[in-house]
């Protein structure tokens, strides 16, 4: 399977299962920082993996859906109804093992890391991260991601499209998120999503040389 099949193989979404965990958290680490190598920014996939995906496949595993072809996890969208939960969970279950990792690890003593976090550090400072509150409209949030190997198959718009319905047998008023994509504009606004907020993130310019565009996204489901 690659980029320029013209027939998909089977195509099937479903519920996540736990024999999944590692293939979301390999996808999970081969999409991040927009695709650059990992090891720009950081040598150890498991605190990458545990940052991304483990309070989803752990703490809220009926939140998650994946995509698979021929049997094999090409894709997933997970996510949480209800944010605020979720980062309470995050903060005090998840949090202090990736530290103690990074630290036992010498994570923070190495050059990519520290320019890493510099970057982040000086983002900060120049207020980038102050967005504005969604969460009494939009209460959910998901995160989406497919093998690179698996595009152009329409699979994100499937993977949407169960996550939509199972918000909505849920009884959720609605979902948001942030992105850095740079396709991410015209995939989730053909998917029904409209553009909230949008803002500026530099923390990757000195690997990319250019600053990304930051949009948050929503939908209204009840």
């Amino acid at each position: 399977m690659n980029n320029n099949s013209t027939v998909p193989d089977l195509i099937v979404i479903r519920s996540f299962r736990p024999v999944d965990r590692e293939d979301l958290r390999r996808i999970s680490c081969q999409t991040a920082f927009l695709g650059l190598p990992l090891a720009l920014f950081i040598n150890d996939e498991t605190i990458v993996a545990d940052a991304l995906t483990r309070y989803y496949t752990d703490f809220e595993p009926g939140s998650c859906f994946v995509a698979t072809v021929n049997h094999k996890v090409v894709g997933y969208i997970i996510g949480s109804t209800n944010i605020k939960i979720a980062s309470r969970i995050f903060t005090q279950k998840i949090v202090s093992p990736i530290l103690w990792r990074a630290f036992t690890k010498g994570i923070f003593l190495q050059k990519n890391t520290l320019k890493f976090l510099f970057s982040v550090l000086m983002s900060v400072l120049k207020g980038e991260f102050r967005d504005p509150s969604f969460l009494c409209d939009y209460p959910a949030t998901l995160h989406i991601n497919i093998d690179k190997s698996f595009h152009r198959l329409h699979i994100g718009s499937q993977l949407i499209a169960e996550y939509m319905a199972y918000l909505e047998k849920n009884d959720i008023p609605g979902v948001h998120f942030g992105t850095i994509s740079p396709g991410a504009k015209e995939f989730f606004t053909r998917s029904g999503f409209t553009l909230l907020h949008q803002g500026r993130r530099s923390y990757l310019r000195y690997v990319t040389n250019e600053t990304a565009n930051y949009y948050i996204f929503g939908k209204k489901l009840t």
